[in-house]
């Protein structure tokens, strides 16, 4: 057997030792190279989890709750987006617009969607996506009160804003370069609807919101109006963390790109927007008073036949309203009648004995809308089956189907009220109306009729669930709050 000498045998040692101290060095660099390649990027993480959290604000235009769950503009939006990731949404609240950005810097949600302007001072705080709507600021005055016409006038009046608002940030840049005297007031506890109600009953003179925002609320607010833009347009988007890792804002920015998604926007402006400027001034004074006036005598009357044909009550009433504007004994020169105008031939089929009996005629009404959501179909979606089988009930459901057998053929989605919409003017058209089954229809008013329902309903929802009127001792508490900042002019 071959021996070692100790010189040999040290050696030997040292050289295992070494050996050994380079083996370890070389795994623990692997290693490290190793579990830093395979890091997951915020985007995978979020998959891994399985769910996506957004903050965002309560305001019409963004999130809210109703009876059917949670809804609104932004939730809508936020939620394909985690349909395209597979993933589900999480949904934090936030106070204020100025919490939004802390959530959003102290990691406890991935993105925000909160209706947020693209500005300089933001983009400094948040990295935002592409933007997938446009608004206009505007001021916003009461009918009747102080009206300016310029910036230059806002001084006159007292002017209250929301505190770290894109307006806010836009009134000091407009005062900083061109109005020296501009004043106005600020608190994080204002959101636009506590605004425009402070001008809707004089506590205040002006305030400014999004165009957006203000084409939604108008109806509830008749006697305010808008006396100018204050803004060109803005983009609006999606604000995300600064970080290294920008997987997840990549990921948005694809999302936006996707033709999906802009199939989706095009629902969402419909579903949202596309009905908001079917009741104007007048009409909206008028539907104001009558439901101060009538709505109570027949409410539970709706109540009732909501709930045996599972359909919002509301709903009902703000058909009731475009039918007979809650009269009934009301008659066309058709022959319909009744709260409902029903025909007498859907009277005969309803069994409804007495068309000019309210609660008949509501039953009878509620009863056969149900009849034509059935007869479209469940493979058509909500809520495009109710608003489709409104346009049945005005027009009749023959009518209705050459519609969408003609939205069919010119490349439009049958199933979409959104599509069916631009097609049924189209049957008072010879060219069009002539290859149909059941010819000429006057096409324009079932769309007319059905949009104006769901502004009539949309009322009637802010009035039952949403937003009950401040009284003015609270309003002025909130504007004599420690909260309210004064900006001073600059002379």
């Amino acid at each position: 057997m071959h021996q070692l000498s100790a010189k040999q045998a040290g050696l030997s040692m040292i050289n295992g030792s070494s050996s050994l101290v380079l083996k370890s060095l070389i795994a623990v660099m692997c290693f490290l190279a190793l579990t830093g390649s395979v890091r997951p990027t915020d985007l995978e993480e979020t998959r891994m989890r399985g769910e996506i959290t957004m903050v965002t604000r309560n305001s019409p235009t963004t999130f809210y709750e109703d009876r059917s769950g949670n809804t609104g503009y932004e939730y809508e939006l936020a939620k394909s987006f985690a349909d395209y990731l597979g993933v589900e949404l999480n949904v934090v609240v936030a106070d204020n617009l100025a919490d939004i950005f802390s959530i959003l810097d102290q990691g406890d949600a991935a993105f925000a969607a909160a209706g947020l302007t693209i500005t300089e001072d933001r983009q400094r705080w948040a990295r935002f996506s592409t933007p997938y709507l446009q608004v206009t600021e505007q001021v916003v005055y009461r009918r009747g009160g102080l009206r300016p016409k310029t910036a230059i006038d806002l001084a006159r009046g007292q002017l209250v804003v929301s505190s770290d608002s894109s307006h806010a940030q836009n009134l000091r840049q407009l005062q900083t370069r061109d109005i020296p005297e501009l004043t106005w007031s600020e608190s994080p506890d204002l959101e636009v609807n506590d605004l425009l109600q402070m001008v809707a009953t004089g506590n205040i003179d002006f305030t400014v919101v999004d165009s957006n925002e203000f084409d939604v609320l108008q109806a509830y607010f008749p006697n305010l109006a808008v006396a100018f833009d204050l803004t060109p347009k803005q983009n609006i988007a999606w604000a995300f963390e600064h970080s290294r890792d920008n997987s997840l804002h990549q990921a948005a920015n694809e999302f936006f790109a996707n033709d999906d998604t802009q199939a989706t926007l095009a629902a969402l402006s419909e579903r949202f927007y596309g009905h908001l400027d079917q009741l104007n001034y007048v009409g909206a004074k008028r539907f104001l008073r009558q439901t101060e006036k009538k709505l109570d005598k027949y409410k539970a009357h709706f109540q009732q036949a909501g709930a045996n044909t599972a359909t919002d009550w509301r709903l009902l009433a703000a058909m009731g309203y475009q039918e007979s504007h809650w009269n009934p004994r009301a008659r066309s020169f058709t022959g319909v009648r009744g709260l409902m105008m029903l025909t007498r031939n859907t009277a005969r089929e309803l069994g409804i004995k007495n068309r000019l009996d309210p609660v008949q005629s509501i039953e009878g009404g509620s009863r056969y809308l149900a009849k034509l959501r059935e007869r479209i179909g469940d493979q058509v979606q909500e809520p495009d089956r109710t608003w489709l089988a409104m346009a049945a009930y005005n027009v009749g459901f023959g009518h209705l189907r050459d519609a969408r057998k003609l939205t069919q053929q010119r490349g439009g989605n049958p199933d979409l009220w959104m599509d069916v919409k631009e097609t049924l003017p189209l049957l008072s058209q010879k060219r069009y109306y002539r290859h149909t089954t059941h010819g000429y229809a006057r096409g324009q008013e079932p769309v007319d009729y059905v949009q104006n329902i769901r502004r009539y309903y949309d009322v009637l929802v802010w009035q039952d669930e949403q937003h009950p009127v401040f009284p003015g001792e609270e309003q002025q508490m909130l504007l004599s709050s420690s909260l309210m900042t004064v900006i001073p002019p600059l002379l």
